[in-house]
């Protein structure tokens, strides 16, 4: 393998029930990989490990070899390159904490120590990047649609500086009408900063638009990968043939609002 993020053979109990078994994917730098399946196949668990929320059982994660699994600093250093963006924007942020410094919290992953004035102007240039006023640093998130809450939690996933960022069902707790707008900044952000981006979601339609490869998976296990148009186009797989017959437009590709 020589990917940017690299799952070997992961597994992941929880007590005698094994949720994740044996699940190997590789994620070439500056591409993203669509990770599909229904809820409970194991999309979120991977997600998790990767970032130190979930225990491993057995196998590996590695960001450009070095490996994250465990507590010594070498894993500890290489979980910092990964950042993630949670499903729900709501639950997301304190609704007590102006959105500018839950985004300036996000700069301690760097291990950098900054002056007041440069976190101020650091936070003010992540909001520009997300489309965001920076004036509006210092109000609460109640003041926020739901659309620019999840781009708020994406500047504050930016100030971590990740190589990767996971992106966890980011567009399904929205109105159908701004998922195109967050999924558009998204590829943009992708495309400017380099990153590696493990896009979870359970809509092929979605994973289509933004996804250089999808991989998908069921009951913990991986089914099948493939490049995008090829794997949708002829998928070898009965349970990916299964999820296509459930996107409303088969074979049309999906089109932004």
């Amino acid at each position: 393998m020589s990917g940017a993020l690299e799952i070997e053979d992961l597994r992941i109990r929880y007590g005698a029930r094994e949720v994740v078994s044996g699940v190997s994917l590789e994620i070439p730098p500056g591409t993203t990989l669509g990770l599909v399946g229904e809820s409970g196949s194991g999309k979120s668990t991977i997600a998790n490990a990767a970032v130190g929320l979930t225990a491993v059982s057995g196998g590996d994660i590695r960001v450009h070899g070095t490996s994250t699994v465990g507590r010594g600093r070498q894993a500890t250093a290489a979980r910092r390159r990964i950042q993630m963006v949670f499903q729900d924007p709501f639950s997301s942020l304190d609704p007590q904490m102006p959105v500018g410094a839950s985004i300036a919290e996000g700069l301690r992953a760097t291990g950098r120590r900054l002056s007041r004035a440069a976190r101020r102007e650091r936070v003010a240039e992540l909001l520009r990047q997300v489309d965001l006023d920076p004036a509006r640093a210092d109000q609460l998130p109640r003041a926020f649609s739901g659309g620019q809450r999840q781009r708020i939690t994406i500047a504050r996933a930016l100030a971590g500086e990740p190589e990767i960022l996971i992106a966890d069902e980011v567009t399904s707790a929205l109105d159908v009408s701004v998922q195109s707008t967050v999924l558009n900044l998204l590829r943009g952000l992708q495309r400017q900063l380099g990153l590696t981006m493990l896009f979870i979601s359970h809509n092929l339609a979605v994973v289509r638009y933004i996804s250089d490869d999808i991989a998908v998976m069921r009951h913990g296990r991986l089914v099948e990968r493939g490049e995008t148009e090829s794997l949708l186009r002829d998928p070898a797989d009965p349970y990916t043939r299964e999820l296509l017959a459930a996107v409303p437009v088969l074979g049309r590709p999906f089109e932004t609002v």
